[in-house]
């Protein structure tokens, strides 16, 4: 039945996971399904791949931010 709503209306996603300050991960509220901002901005598919980048980045991002909160 979600699906049938998500199929006619349109997905309705909402913030799950903030990756970086560009990069989130989203998640529909009906039917929840997985969706990532790719390179160029683009709502993709949260594959397996995907996700292990997105954990990458974010332990990128954190490691970068708190040293250089450190610093200053």
């Amino acid at each position: 039945m979600k699906k049938l709503f998500c199929s006619i209306f349109g997905h309705h996603y909402s913030i799950s996971k903030k990756v970086t300050s560009h990069i989130k991960e989203y998640k529909c509220v009906h039917c929840q399904k997985q969706v990532t901002t790719d390179v160029s901005g683009n709502l993709s598919s949260l594959t397996p791949e995907l996700q292990d980048i997105n954990r990458t980045l974010e332990r990128i991002y954190q490691r970068r931010h708190t040293s250089t909160q450190q610093v200053a």
